[in-house]
């Protein structure tokens, strides 16, 4: 957030609620927060713990995230917070989640058996290998990135860069004029 006048926990309780609205409006109703603190978040082995424990829970066959690859294309997508969780979520992904040996309290104290997840849809890279036609939700996206106001300087300028950036994904992706796209590195983990 920008504005000096907010404590950093009176913000994370914003950037809660803004998360929450955001996934409501694409039709998410669950959940996990990590309480990581926002600009300072590593990729160790506590990260790694949180997403592990999160992954036994939900136990997805996908899970998507942050790369953890810089994009000097669009350095928007490289926030070190990204980064970071995307380094994490890989390790929690292949090996901790399905390793019983890792963090060993998830099964020992909390009964969380591991879990193996088949892919992992990488966003914000700079070298996508999997497209996903999202014409058809492109105005949903953008009214879900709206949601965080306190991230945006000028929000105004929002619908007009992810429509340039999903159109020239869309173009790379083959995909035909008039079309919108999102990009991922696709990660077979099995």
């Amino acid at each position: 957030g920008f504005d000096r006048t907010i404590s950093r926990d009176e913000m994370g309780r914003i950037r809660r609620r803004e998360q929450a609205a955001a996934a409501a409006v694409v039709g998410v109703t669950e959940l996990h927060f990590l309480g990581m603190p926002d600009g300072r978040v590593v990729a160790d082995l506590e990260l790694r713990r949180l997403l592990s424990r999160v992954i036994r829970q939900v136990r997805p066959d996908v899970v998507l995230s942050q790369s953890p690859v810089r994009n000097f294309d669009r350095i928007f997508a490289s926030h070190p917070d990204h980064l970071a969780t995307g380094e994490a979520t890989l390790a929690a992904v292949y090996p901790d989640a399905r390793n019983e040996f890792a963090h060993t309290e998830l099964l020992a104290v909390e009964g969380l058996e591991p879990h193996e997840v088949s892919e992992v849809w990488l966003m914000g890279g700079s070298a996508p290998d999997y497209f996903v036609d999202i014409t058809d939700t492109l105005d949903r996206k953008i009214e879900a990135l709206l949601c965080h106001k306190s991230q945006h300087r000028e929000p105004g300028r929002l619908p007009a860069m992810i429509t340039d950036w999903s159109r020239q994904t869309a173009l790379a992706a083959g995909l035909a004029g008039g079309r919108f796209a999102e990009g991922f590195r696709l990660v077979k983990t099995s």
